[in-house]
């Protein structure tokens, strides 16, 4: 039975990052599903602006709303509404409060969680746990975060379902074959060299991403690799930036490695193109949508072996997993590939058929039909 279903964030296009990213994302798909099924579809946010939606390719922006931070009001207004729908999608356990009172006040309205990672995988204070209980189901985004849920939250395995990102729709086809002659002169890169990269927050809040150990492992790998470059890419703070600088200072490799800072999204492309292995060993992925970008990109990937990032490598059958916290792993798996990059490209057939946006709006549409 078709439900008219309400989405409700923190953010939606006001922030670029992964969570932000599969909102609109979801509401782009939740529209779809609206149009085929003749239901209502609403998308409120509760920190984005009132015409943060305007021209937007995701969705029209008569069907979202933004309250601006004004939190008082936002709960408000949802409680009122969410009445009114069969289903209310949560997009963060910090909306979880609305949910439950939505559920107090509108016993039949389903209530959906979306779980993304860390901030799902420690305890919980005895009240929000308590909350829980409001969800019909819980949708996590990799199969390490729903055991998470399921074991540190003693959360009902069969109410506990899992959907994976994708590729967002719009993300540009591949179409740079070489790397760019003016990057090469803008980090002094050779032709010849083989050139690693992160794409993430450089954040001293959160040095969970693997980029320290990736700086032990090419430190090792001097006598032997001696052409390995990197590329750390992604906005930083100041005080991480230092930490990071100080780092490679030590380890001799300050005309190895290079900080990029932000890079936009319209000359991203370029940065996958000049490089020839994606590398982050995370230790708290959640699922890691960078991972299938940079493999839609064409590149080969190694990622960590203790989080959701498995799930974007399909465990191991599009890219090498690795023990995050042991180094000589990492310089092997980069050995390996560096070796014979060709032997490691991703299988794109295999990569889309599971994280394209078509295979991600099939498996939202399957989770609701049996959502009882």
């Amino acid at each position: 039975m078709p439900h008219n279903i309400l989405l409700l964030t923190l953010r939606t296009f006001s922030a670029t990052g992964g969570i932000e990213k599969m909102c609109r994302i979801l509401g782009k798909a939740l529209f779809e599903y609206g149009i085929e099924q003749h239901t209502a579809i609403e998308i409120c946010s509760m920190y984005d602006q009132k015409n943060a939606a305007f021209n937007n390719p995701y969705f029209p922006a008569e069907y979202f709303r933004g309250f601006g931070k004004y939190k008082l009001g936002f709960t408000t207004a949802m409680v009122n509404k969410g009445r009114l729908f069969d289903v209310i999608i949560l997009s963060h356990i910090n909306l979880l409060l609305i949910g439950w009172l939505i559920k107090k006040i509108s016993p039949h309205t389903k209530i959906i969680l979306l779980a993304h990672g860390i901030e799902v995988w420690s305890p919980l204070s005895s009240k929000k746990k308590n909350m829980l209980a409001c969800c019909s189901q819980i949708w996590a985004v990799s199969r390490f975060t729903r055991d998470k849920i399921i074991s540190v939250h003693g959360y009902p395995s069969d109410k506990c379902k899992v959907l994976n990102n994708c590729l967002d729709p719009f993300l540009p086809l591949p179409s740079v074959r070489d790397k760019s002659p003016a990057l090469l002169d803008k980090y002094n890169f050779g032709e010849n060299e083989i050139i690693l990269m992160t794409l993430t927050r450089l954040s001293s809040k959160e040095q969970y991403k693997g980029y320290d150990k990736i700086i032990e492992a090419m430190a090792g790998l001097k006598d032997t690799m001696g052409n390995l470059k990197y590329l750390l890419a992604g906005s930083y703070d100041e005080l991480e930036k230092k930490r990071l600088e100080e780092l490679i200072s030590r380890a001799g490799l300050q005309h190895c490695i290079h900080l990029t800072g932000f890079i936009p999204d319209e000359v991203l492309e370029d940065y996958f193109a000049l490089s020839d292995i994606y590398i982050m060993p995370s230790r708290k992925e959640g699922f890691g949508i960078v991972f299938i970008e940079a493999m839609y990109y064409g590149l080969p990937v190694i990622a960590g072996n203790i989080d959701g990032s498995s799930d974007a490598l399909l465990n191991g059958k599009l890219g090498l997993l690795v023990n995050p916290d042991d180094v000589e792993s990492i310089q092997q798996a980069i050995t390996t590939i560096g070796k014979n990059k060709t032997a490691f490209i991703p299988n794109r057939e295999l990569m889309l058929s599971h994280f394209s946006y078509t295979a991600y709006k099939q498996n939202l549409h399957t989770l609701l039909s049996i959502l009882n």
